[in-house]
């Protein structure tokens, strides 16, 4: 359950759990929305039973699990983060598609989860959606891209509209002041990640002052760039271990870090966990 092809952006399928799923991490961006049956949900913000119609969204690296499943129906789609610097770039500006996606998941002591409901005609619209989904899974993507693209987009937009009913009405919409030079300055540190990146070479070539960069950077993802891009490498990483063969100095190399150890300590201040050993314990359904 859940594993995402090397060639798929999207995975989206029906599943039936019982009994215990222990607890697991994914490299990618994972949605789980209840349709039916019984059981509780697991991870560091706690155990919660599950009802029809909770979701719950996953960051990639956040670990989370099942527990006295019995019948649990659970629709499950796996994003890969290609995706959000690709077709959905604009949703990273939007300001509640930036809440579910961003903001939300990385608010601190959520640990990567961000759960929340959806209402009745809500998840009967995403049904819809689901439906579609799952009948495309398989289909070439050069000829359903646009289908594909099209029903995450809807499902996500009410998602979005779900989770922003949910929040606490004390949290801001960062994403809603995001500066368009912050975006410019995401793109090109993800585009370029292996690139030997500082701080005052980012600026220059933004044509912008260090200052200015963090003061608006960190407005924007709540953030300073450099420890963005950090982030960014340590979460790119992890899809590569889980989703290649690749030697882990291949794959430091590839995210930025020439230095296998230094990549190693960076990794596990992120995940707890050496590169070898998040390899070894895999993404587990």
């Amino acid at each position: 359950m859940g594993f995402l092809a090397e060639s798929a952006l999207v995975d989206a399928a029906q599943h039936r759990l019982d009994g215990t799923v222990p607890a697991h991490d994914h490299g990618y961006l994972v949605i789980v929305t209840v349709l039916g049956g019984h059981g509780w949900h697991t991870s560091p913000l706690g155990r919660r039973q599950l009802a029809r119609g909770d979701v719950i969204l996953l960051r990639a690296g956040a670990f989370h699990g099942y527990a006295e499943c019995r019948a649990l129906r659970i629709f499950v789609i796996c994003l890969d983060p290609a995706l959000f610097r690709q077709e959905l770039t604009w949703a990273m500006a939007d300001p509640l598609l930036g809440y579910l996606l961003k903001d939300g998941p990385y608010a601190p002591k959520r640990h990567g989860l961000l759960m929340f409901r959806l209402g009745r005609r809500a998840l009967d619209r995403c049904a819809d959606r689901f439906r579609a989904l799952a009948e495309l899974r398989g289909e070439p993507l050069l000829r359903y891209r646009g289908d594909v693209i099209g029903n995450v987009t809807l499902v996500l937009g009410e998602l979005a509209r779900a989770a922003d009913d949910a929040r606490d009405p004390r949290e801001l919409l960062s994403t809603s002041h995001f500066h368009p030079t912050a975006m410019q300055a995401m793109r090109l540190l993800e585009s370029r990640l292996a690139d030997a990146w500082t701080l005052a070479g980012l600026a220059a070539a933004l044509h912008v002052t260090p200052n200015y960069l963090v003061r608006i950077f960190k407005s924007s993802t709540g953030l300073p760039p450099m420890a963005y891009l950090t982030r960014h490498r340590v979460e790119t990483a992890a899809i590569l271990l889980l989703n290649t063969h690749d030697p882990v100095a291949q794959i430091a190399a590839a995210v930025g870090w020439t230095d296998q150890n230094y990549f190693a300590r960076r990794f596990r201040a992120h995940f707890g966990l050496s590169p070898s050993a998040y390899r070894a314990r895999g993404a587990s359904p």
